[in-house]
């Protein structure tokens, strides 16, 4: 376990039951999926759309802050994550008989990005806010490679025991730290 944080990544000892909420958030921010920000949003706004509740939906993000703001916040995330990140992680360090999972939380992402545009009636996630997309692109050309690096990285580094110290773990820790400024919104 890397030394991340201010406080123990676990409660206790255990497997990912025992984590603490803010590692939890963090290992799904590396990965590119940014679940706990979405989770539960793409079913919750389809259900809605299917009950007819569409003029409903669109009258409370025109008038009600508060939603406007939490569906901007999570138009945002959605455009900073990227499928094809989670699923290098995947193929890389998560074996075959749980990769199933990983594929399925992608199609919940990608039902995510479809249920934000057509809430917003956009073709694509931030078309209102050009700059803002061109930061989030522009950063991606320097998080993608990171995201590769951490990848190789991490499998190394689950294939041997390595010192907290050892060059390996260093450059992991380098990686975490870049692709968390990087995405500038975590870390």
């Amino acid at each position: 376990c890397l030394p991340l944080g201010s406080r123990p990544a676990k409660r206790r000892e255990g497997g990912v039951e025992s984590l603490r909420a803010i590692p939890w958030i963090f290992a799904w921010t590396q990965t590119r999926l940014m679940l706990p920000a979405w989770l539960g949003w793409e079913a919750a706004l389809s259900k809605a759309l299917e009950r007819g509740e569409g003029a409903v939906l669109a009258q409370m993000r025109e008038q009600w802050p508060f939603f406007r703001t939490r569906i901007d916040m999570l138009e945002m995330v959605l455009a900073k994550a990227d499928s094809d990140i989670a699923r290098l992680y995947d193929e890389r360090l998560v074996s075959a008989e749980l990769q199933h999972l990983g594929a399925h939380l992608r199609d919940l992402l990608s039902q995510a990005c479809k249920v934000v545009l057509g809430l917003t009636g956009q073709k694509q996630l931030l078309a209102h806010s050009p700059e803002t997309l061109e930061f989030i692109s522009l950063r991606n050309t320097y998080l993608d490679p990171l995201h590769l690096l951490q990848a190789e990285l991490l499998s190394r580094s689950r294939s041997r025991e390595a010192s907290l110290d050892s060059p390996l773990e260093l450059a992991l820790l380098v990686s975490v730290a870049g692709i968390a400024a990087g995405l500038r919104n975590t870390g």
